[in-house]
Formats: structure tokens, sequence, C-alpha cells
């Protein structure tokens, strides 16, 4: 393959990756604006974040068995361009536009969630680490900056104007696929990975287990954290800014997980960092002093430990699996059951908390956390699956 076609790919691969947390991550700040401007009512807000949820729990497992049988990138490209008609349904100046544009939306991160893995697999099989840690880190690099900026832009230019804006990038991403499809390797049409083969590998359940809790714990932690802090004495900008510091800090193990994964001892390394530094965490909200410095420092380590957990979960898709067709069904079993999990886990802790209090809800985070560590330990010592 040429440099220029390779480098082609990657591009489409980093515009992919780009464009599958920024259309849920703007929506926050967005939602009073929204609101003001009589777009969407208030009872109806909270299925702006809800609904890409619950359409990666439900569209996770089609979209693997259709990437395993008519190749990843022919559904990549599809789910690109979901993504436009989303972002474009969004810009309808009604309620049901931007409820109908955001199930759009899931659907096409859903396409993306689920089949990068097995395209770079595919694609890059001698770079998987690389090409792996560049698309998380767009990912996650540029979820954040939409958080920051879409506020600020409403504010600036008008809400519908501000969706337009962030939204466009879909639109790029859309065009360079179009560009990469003739230099994607061919791959022969399959029957694809037969749902009940896979669903008879105990290994396959152990990672879409792992996945669920990792899921689990940042959802419902990125949501109840600030509520938790100013519960603990602290005032509401402080306590938005710890849960910044969480969100924040999962990048840099993000960025470093899959290099460290190729090493000896690596993923065993980076497993227990993930189920340790949650631990550790959520032990320090619990029991240690509540000033700001060591919360800040907790929340640090309980966010990099959901950036190494994510990301682990991305090397497991691949390293786990022999064939891109088996990574992608394998990646669509387990983010079904994840993000399920993530959908109803905030609600849950909610209703937890008026019967245990928030102290035992954090109790219950540690003992999924441990539960976590000792699932990836099972996966480390399993072979890969070979159907």
């Amino acid at each position: 393959m040429k440099s220029r076609q390779t480098w082609l790919i990657a591009l489409g691969v980093f515009l992919i990756g780009a464009n599958l947390r920024l259309p849920i991550t703007m929506i926050p700040p967005l939602l009073a604006p929204l609101a003001q401007a009589g777009l969407l009512p208030h009872a109806l807000a909270g299925l702006m974040t809800t609904i890409p949820l619950a359409m990666f729990a439900v569209a996770s497992p089609a979209i693997g068995r259709l990437g395993a049988k008519h190749g990843v990138g022919k559904v990549i490209l599809l789910a690109a361009v979901a993504l436009v008609a989303g972002a474009a349904l969004r810009l309808v100046p009604s309620a049901w536009g931007l409820l109908g544009g955001t199930a759009l939306v899931g659907v096409g991160i859903t396409g993306g969630n689920v089949l990068l893995p097995a395209l770079i697999k595919q694609e890059f099989p001698q770079h998987i680490a690389v090409m792996t840690t560049m698309y998380t880190v767009a990912m996650g690099l540029i979820a954040s900056l939409g958080t920051g900026t879409s506020g600020r832009l409403a504010a600036t230019i008008g809400v519908t104007k501000t969706m337009a804006l962030l939204g466009g990038g879909t639109i790029v991403a859309l065009v360079v696929w179009l560009l990469v499809m003739p230099q994607l390797q061919r791959q022969v049409p399959s029957a694809g990975v037969s749902r009940l083969r896979l669903t008879n590998q105990s290994l396959a359940w152990l990672i879409a287990l792992f996945f669920g809790l990792q899921s689990l714990l940042y959802y419902s932690l990125l949501t109840w954290l600030p509520t938790i802090w100013q519960n603990a004495g602290f005032a509401a900008v402080h306590a938005g800014s710890l849960a910044t510091l969480f969100q924040l800090f999962s990048m840099p193990l993000t960025l470093v997980t899959p290099s460290v994964a190729e090493r000896k001892h690596g993923l065993a390394i980076i497993v227990a960092i993930a189920s340790g530094g949650f631990a550790l965490g959520l032990l320090g909200i619990l029991w240690g002093p509540m000033v700001f410095w060591f919360q800040a420092a907790m929340a640090i380590i309980a966010g990099a430990a959901s950036g190494a957990a994510f990301s682990i979960c991305i090397v497991f898709f691949q390293k786990k699996t022999t064939t891109a067709a088996a990574t992608a069904s394998l990646s669509g079993m387990a983010q079904a059951g994840g993000y399920l999990l993530a959908a109803v886990g905030p609600v849950s802790f909610s209703w937890l908390a008026a019967a245990i209090a928030w102290p035992g809800v954090l109790w219950l985070c540690v003992a999924l956390s441990l539960l976590m560590g000792l699932c990836g330990w099972q996966i480390i010592h399993q072979p890969a699956i070979t159907i």
C-alpha cells in the first residue's frame, strides 16, 4: 500500500474517532440554551444523553454482525452517513428533530465504537497500538473540547449555529471516508461470526462483563460525583472542578495503554491500574479528608483508572480474537451489554442512594472495581477466540 493511501486511511480513522463522543458531550452545556429558545422542554432534556447510550446497547450486536458479514469499511461508511443525517436533523427547530437526530447520531456513533477496533486490526496489523491510541485520544480530546466550548459558543452565536458548527466535523469525516473506501483491503464477504457460537465462549462473556463494569462505573460516577462532593461540603463550583479533573485525567492512560499492553505483563499492569485506581480513588473519597487538594488527587486517580479501563477493553477486542470479523462481533456483543448498564446505571445509583446513602453506593463501586479486576485477570489468561 502506498504511503499516501495509508495516511488517508489513518486520517479517516482519526476523523471518525473524533466524532464518537463530541455529539454527546457538547449537549449538556446546551440544554439550558435549548430550553430558553423553546426548542426542548426541560422534561425531555435528560433524553438527549440517555438516547445515545440506549442506541449503543440496542444497535451494537447488529452492527457487529453487519461488519463481520459485509466488511467493516462499508458499515463504517453507513455510520458516517448516519452521523451527518443526525447532526442535520438536530437543526430542525423542534424537540422531535433534536431527539430524532440524537437517535441517528447514536446509531452512527455505535458504528464507529464497534467497528474501528476491527478495522484497525484489518488495515494496520503491525501498528495496532499506535492506531488505537490515535483514535481513542482523538475521541477523548475532541469530546472534552466540545464540553468546554459549546456553552460559550451558544452564548456568542446562538445554540442552533453552535450545533451546526460542532456537527460540521461529521461532514468532513464522511467526505474523507468516501475517499478511504477504495483504499481499504478487500474483504471476502462471509456469513459472519455466529452469535450462538460467540455467546458459547466464556471469554466473550468475561470481556462483555469487563466492558459493562467499566461503563457502569464511568458513566455513573461522572453523573453523581459532583453531587457526592457537594453533599460532603464542597461548593458547587469546586465539585464541578473535581468532576472535570476526573474526566480530563482519563486522557494520559488512554494515550499509553495500547503501547503498554504490547509489553511483557503489560495487560496485567493495565488491569491492575484500572481496578486498583478505581478502588483507591473511591476509598479516598470515602475515608480521606474533604479538602480540595486531596479530593483532586482522588479524582485524578479514579479518572486515570477510567481511561485505562476503557482502553484495555479495545485491546481485548483486538488481542483476544484472531480475525477482524471476530473482533467486530465480539465488540458488538460486549458493547451492547456494557452500554445497557451505562444507560441504567445513573438512575439505579440514584435509587440506591435514597436507600443506603452515597457512602453505601461508593462501597458498592469499590466492590465492582475489584470484580472488574478479577474479570480482567481471567481474560488475560485465556486463549484468543478462534471462531
